[in-house]
């Protein structure tokens, strides 16, 4: 055991650990979720600490040797090294402090072993006074939460970009497939299935389109802005110098704030950034649920479509299989929808100068980014690539609707379309066999007034013409 100390006293730290006091009373304190910092915002954190560091050594703020010691300890961090280290929750009170002064004695401790000293021998690196050189959570902490989001969105985005493209090959596959359409649950006008896909990867489209926009949400930080915004502490070549570096590393376009003091209070942009996810969110609980319905049954339902049919659905009822795939979509839609409402009440707690509820807003954005990643993947390849249709179903769906008489209004005029359609819903027979039977149409015109092509795309002008049906 090695002793360290700080402002509230002394405590023992096991010889083992890279982290040190300060992470101890974080783990003390904050044992609430069970769940460290997010490996995407650990490395974002080590990140600013190495930009820092190569900064503050060209500038001569800080020895050669200790720049030296940091910069290899953070690339041996970056490259995957000491995770087990970071255990701060990623709940904690403090605005970050924990988790910024975990990345700081992990940091510091594997510098000190690099220049041949032991754990805790803070004489050599010192957490604060060298790895945290004109640094402040306040502006590390955000900086990092920015960086790791736009890190995650990435993925996030290409992955939706992959289920549009499914979604588009389902709509060529089923474009020629004929079906009821629905208005409120009940029968409507016919639409192809192809269609209905379509008009599913439009939303994903625009779902794309928002997290692809989003990164430019988050690029500008607060890094050299200290513990307000004013860059106290930090002198001017630093806080222009700084930004440089970390847009090195990153690889992200990152700015400095104008106006530091607004990154540094100011989380609406998290709020924005939420919301969009949750949007992307809404879509996909849309369409898994809509696929649900489409293949419910497969007698006693719906039954229009095939979903792919991957574990035994039930412990007493042999042959059934559930829609599974489609209930985790929904269950991750739901959960992230959750997430967004306790992003908004964490964006909007903030008071003046410091928004202390941002680790909160960091653990859920991450959390819905995170399922994002997970739920795409299985949606795409475990469902939507799998689907099929049951076109005899669709057909005599179609057949058998009395909506059909929608396509007369033009002919026969509203009033009579609709007795046509309650003598379908009484008798049971069709729409085509009343017409014809009442001789409303010729068998001609209505064969071509209910061609399938002419049901489900924009229609032109009808009616009579020098005595002749215009078609």
């Amino acid at each position: 055991m090695r002793t360290e100390h700080d402002m509230l006293g002394e405590m023992p730290i096991d010889d083992g650990a890279y982290y040190g006091i300060h992470t101890v009373r974080a783990m003390q304190n904050f044992s609430i979720t069970g769940v460290p910092i997010h490996a995407a915002l650990v490395d974002a954190l080590v990140m600013v600490k190495k930009a820092a560091a190569i900064t503050n050594r060209s500038i001569g703020a800080l020895d050669g040797r200790i720049a030296d010691a940091t910069i290899a300890a953070c690339d041996e961090i970056l490259s995957g090294a000491l995770a087990e280290q970071f255990v701060a929750d990623c709940m904690q009170g403090g605005a970050g402090t924990s988790a910024n002064m975990n990345a700081n004695e992990v940091i510091a401790n594997r510098a000190i072993e690099l220049l041949g000293g032991n754990k805790g021998d803070y004489a050599l690196v010192h957490p604060l006074d060298h790895v945290n050189l004109h640094q402040s959570t306040n502006d590390v902490f955000p900086t990092a939460v920015r960086i790791a989001a736009i890190r995650l969105l990435k993925p996030v985005t290409e992955k939706f970009a992959v289920l549009q493209t499914a979604l588009q090959e389902k709509e060529e596959e089923f474009s020629g497939v004929v079906k009821v359409g629905r208005t409120e649950m009940q029968d409507a006008v016919p639409v192809t299935l192809g269609q209905e896909f379509g008009a599913w990867a439009q939303a994903v489209a625009r779902d794309r389109w928002r997290l692809y926009k989003a990164e430019e949400r988050l690029r500008q930080v607060n890094i050299g802005g200290t513990a307000v915004g004013t860059g106290i502490n930090a002198p001017r070549d630093y806080i222009f110098t700084v930004i440089e570096r970390l847009r090195e590393l990153t690889g992200i376009g990152l700015a400095r704030a104008e106006f530091m003091m607004d990154p540094t209070q100011n989380c609406d942009v998290f709020s924005e950034v939420s919301g969009l996810l949750k949007t992307s969110a809404v879509s996909l609980a849309k369409i898994a649920s809509d696929l649900r319905l489409l293949s419910s049954g497969p007698r006693a339902g719906i039954g229009e479509i095939v979903l792919p049919a991957v574990q035994a659905g039930s412990s007493i009822m042999p042959g059934k299989v559930n829609p599974v795939i489609c209930e985790a979509v929904n269950q991750a839609a739901f959960q992230i929808m959750a997430d967004d409402l306790a992003v908004t009440l964490a964006a909007q707690a903030g008071q003046l100068e410091l928004n202390a509820f941002l680790p909160l807003i960091a653990k859920n954005l991450f959390d819905m980014l995170d399922l994002l990643d997970h739920v795409l993947p299985l949606f795409i390849d475990r469902c939507i690539k799998g689907i099929q249709v049951h076109t005899e179903n669709c057909s005599q769906n179609v057949s058998a609707s009395y909506i059909l008489a929608t396509a007369l209004t033009g002919y026969i005029g509203y009033d009579r379309a609709s007795e046509v359609a309650a003598l379908c819903q009484k008798t049971g027979r069709t729409v085509r066999e009343i017409v014809l039977e009442q001789q409303l149409l010729d068998e001609k015109t209505l064969d071509e007034i209910l061609k399938p092509e002419r049901l489900t795309s924009p229609g032109r002008a009808c009616g009579k013409e020098k005595g002749q049906w215009r078609i």
